[in-house]
C-alpha cells in the first residue's frame, strides 16, 4: 500500500503524467493496479509503472524528472536500461542528501570520470556536468585519493559588455565562477569550504590564473570549455601533473567567444580522440534534470540551428564515452 501511495503521488499527480502520456486509466483496488486502454499504450504504461516501483523499493522519491525519463526510455523500448541506475550514490551533501546520477548519460558520465585521467563532457544546459564534476573532487577530496580541488572557468562574458565592475580582483571575477561555488555550497557548506579555502584544498579561480602552473595531487575542473580558445585550452591541458584528473565541460551550442574566435573544446575533441585514459562524454536532451521545458527548449534550438554536435559525437569522440 505503501508503494501505491509513493507511485501515485500527491493528488495522484504521478500517474496523471502516464495517464496522460500513454492515454490509459490507471487505478488501485485492494492493492491491485489496474491500466486500461489499448493494447500497445497499455504494455508501455505498465513497463513504465514496473520501473518507477523499482526506484521506490529503492528507497527513493520519485520526482517529475525520474516519470518522464522512465517514459522516454520506455518509448524508444530501453526500459532496461532503468536498472543501470540502481545504488550509485556518488556522494553526500552538507545536508545528508545522496547524490546519484538521474540518467544512463549521467552514470556514464560519472564512469568515465572514475575510469580516466582526462574526461571531457559535452552536452547541454541542466545535464549535471559540472555538478556531477564537482561531486566527483569531493568525493575523491574525502577519501584522500587527491589533496586539492581547483575550479576554474574562462572569465567571457555571455554576450553582454558587463562594463566596470567594482571592488577588488577576486569582487571581479566571482560573478563568472559563481556556479562553481554554489555547487561546493551544496556538498561542502559555506563554513567547510571557507576552511578548505584558508587552508588552500579548495581553488576557484579564472582560466588566466592557472598560466605556468603544475598541478599535482589535484582534481581539476575547468567550467564552460566552450569559452577557451585553442591556445587556452592546450594551456591547461599541459598543467596535469602527477596523480591528478582533468574534467573539462562545455556546451558546443553556447559558444561566447568574441569576433568569431574558434573553441578550444571543439578543437580538443578532436584532437585527443585517440589517446588512452581521456575519455569523451556527450550529453543530449533526455539528460536534462531541470524544468521539462528545457528540454523542449533544446531540441527546438538544436533544430532551428543545426547544430553540429552530432558530427562532433560521430567523428571525434571514442566509442567508450559516446552515446549510441
Amino acid at each position: 500500500m505503501e508503494n501505491a501511495v509513493a507511485l501515485f503521488g500527491s493528488f495522484d499527480g504521478n500517474i496523471k503524467l502516464i495517464e496522460k502520456e500513454f492515454n490509459v486509466r490507471v487505478t488501485c483496488r485492494d492493492s491491485e493496479l489496474k491500466v486500461e486502454g489499448d493494447a500497445e499504450n497499455t504494455s508501455k504504461a505498465c513497463k513504465v509503472i514496473e520501473s518507477l516501483l523499482q526506484f521506490i523499493n529503492r528507497g527513493e522519491a520519485l520526482s517529475e524528472q525520474n516519470i518522464r525519463y522512465c517514459i522516454s526510455l520506455v518509448n524508444e523500448g530501453s526500459e532496461d536500461k532503468i536498472e543501470q541506475l540502481a545504488g550509485d550514490c556518488i556522494c553526500i551533501t552538507s545536508k545528508g542528501k545522496p547524490i546519484k546520477p538521474k540518467t544512463i548519460g549521467q552514470k556514464r558520465y560519472c564512469s568515465q570520470i572514475a575510469k580516466n585521467t582526462v574526461t571531457i563532457g559535452v552536452g547541454p544546459a541542466g545535464t549535471g556536468k559540472t555538478y556531477l564534476a564537482v561531486a566527483m573532487a569531493v568525493t575523491a577530496f574525502r577519501s584522500k585519493q587527491i589533496n586539492r580541488i581547483i575550479l576554474t572557468r574562462p572569465a567571457v562574458e555571455a554576450g553582454e559588455k558587463l562594463g566596470f565592475l567594482p571592488g577588488d580582483l577576486q569582487s571581479k571575477v566571482d560573478p563568472y565562477l559563481r556556479p562553481l561555488y554554489d555547487a561546493l555550497f551544496d556538498m561542502l557548506g559555506a563554513e567547510t569550504y571557507q576552511k578548505y579555502v584558508e587552508r588552500g584544498n579548495i581553488e576557484v579561480a579564472p582560466l588566466a590564473y592557472m598560466r605556468g602552473r603544475t598541478l599535482d595531487d589535484s582534481f581539476i575542473i575547468l567550467d564552460e570549455a566552450q569559452n577557451t580558445t585553442r591556445e587556452q585550452m592546450k594551456m591547461f591541458l599541459t598543467r596535469l601533473g602527477f596523480n591528478s584528473k582533468m574534467v573539462i565541460t562545455g556546451d558546443i551550442t553556447q559558444i561566447d567567444l568574441p569576433n568569431g574566435a574558434k573553441s578550444g573544446l571543439k578543437d580538443c575533441i578532436k584532437i585527443l580522440k585517440n589517446i588512452d585514459d581521456i575519455g569523451t562524454c556527450f550529453f543530449d536532451e533526455k539528460d536534462v534534470v531541470r524544468h521539462r521545458l528545457v528540454q523542449d527548449i533544446i531540441k527546438a534550438y538544436a533544430k532551428f540551428e543545426n547544430t553540429d554536435i552530432n558530427n562532433l559525437r560521430n567523428n571525434g569522440s571514442k566509442n567508450n564515452g559516446s552515446k549510441n
